[in-house]
C-alpha cells in the first residue's frame, strides 16, 4: 500500500461512487480523509466505513459552485486537522442529456459548466494558495473519456466542461511545478458505480463492454487505485498528465 501517512486529503464529491472509493483507499494508505458532499446521510455512511476500518475521516458539506462555501469548508478542515496536502477535485456530473447541440438548453449548458469546470476551478482557487505558501501539495482533477474522443452521442456540455478541466490541469501544472506542486488528471470511461449499475440496462452494459479492449466496465476501485498512485511519492516526477482509466476504449 502506498504511504499517505498523516497526509490531509480532501476528496470532493465523495459521498458515493468514485469519490467514496478514493476516500476509502486513501484512508487505508494512512491519510486523514475529508469526505465532502451535500447528502449528509451518505457522507456519514462513508465516514463510518472508514472509521470501522481504523481509518481517520471527517465530513464536510459545501456547495462547491460557491466560493464562499468552499472557503468556509477549507477553514473548517484547517482548524480541525491543519493544511490540506492532497486535493482530489472529483465532484461533478452530467447535467444534460445527449442530443443535437441546437436542442441543448442554456440552462443545461450552464449547469454542466458550473457543476464540473467552475466547481473544479473554484475548489483549486481556495486550496492552492496554502500549497504555494508551503511549496508542497498534490492536486488531482477528474475528467472523462467523453473529453478524450468525439462521439455523436456525447452530451456536449459535459464533454466540453471535462475537456476544459484537462487544459486547466495542464496549464496549472506548468504554473506551479516550480514551487513543488504536482497537478494531474484522471479520465475514466463508464464506471459501474452503484447508480450506473441500477440505471444502465443489462443489454446496454454488454454493448458498452464490447467497446473496451479490456472486456469489462470499470469500477470505482479502478479509478481509486490510479488516484492513489498519482497522490503518492511513486508519482513524484509526474505532473500535467491526463491518465486514461478507460479499459483501452479511447484507443478505438
Amino acid at each position: 500500500m502506498r504511504n499517505l501517512q498523516n497526509k490531509v486529503a480532501l476528496i470532493t464529491g465523495s459521498s458515493r461512487g468514485i469519490g467514496a472509493a478514493i476516500a476509502k483507499l486513501f484512508a487505508q494508505a494512512g491519510a486523514r480523509v475529508v469526505v465532502h458532499g451535500r447528502d449528509v446521510a451518505a457522507l456519514s455512511a462513508v465516514r463510518a466505513d472508514i472509521e470501522q476500518a481504523d481509518g481517520q475521516a471527517m465530513q464536510v458539506v459545501a456547495d462547491i459552485t460557491k466560493f464562499a462555501e468552499i472557503e468556509a469548508m477549507r477553514q473548517q478542515i484547517e482548524q480541525a486537522w491543519g493544511p490540506i496536502d492532497i486535493l482530489v477535485a472529483n465532484a461533478g456530473g452530467s447535467f444534460s442529456r445527449p442530443g443535437p447541440l441546437e436542442e441543448t438548453s442554456e440552462e443545461d449548458w450552464h449547469a454542466s459548466l458550473a457543476g464540473n469546470l467552475t466547481a473544479t476551478f473554484l475548489t483549486i482557487k481556495s486550496i492552492l494558495p496554502g500549497m504555494k505558501q508551503r511549496k508542497a501539495g498534490t492536486i488531482i482533477t477528474i475528467s472523462s473519456a467523453a473529453a478524450r474522443r468525439p462521439h455523436p452521442g456525447s452530451p456536449i456540455p459535459y464533454a466540453a466542461a471535462k475537456a476544459g478541466i484537462q487544459i486547466l490541469t495542464q496549464d496549472l501544472a506548468a504554473q506551479v511545478g516550480p514551487v513543488g506542486i504536482r497537478v494531474n488528471c484522471i479520465a475514466p470511461e463508464t464506471i459501474l458505480t452503484e447508480r450506473n449499475a441500477q440505471r444502465i440496462p443489462d443489454e446496454q452494459k454488454q454493448t458498452l463492454v464490447d467497446t473496451h479492449p479490456i472486456r469489462r466496465l470499470g469500477t470505482p476501485e479502478d479509478v481509486a487505485r490510479a488516484a492513489l498512485f498519482l497522490a503518492s511519492d511513486d508519482a513524484a516526477w509526474i505532473t500535467g498528465i491526463v491518465l486514461d482509466v478507460a479499459g483501452g476504449s479511447v484507443l478505438v
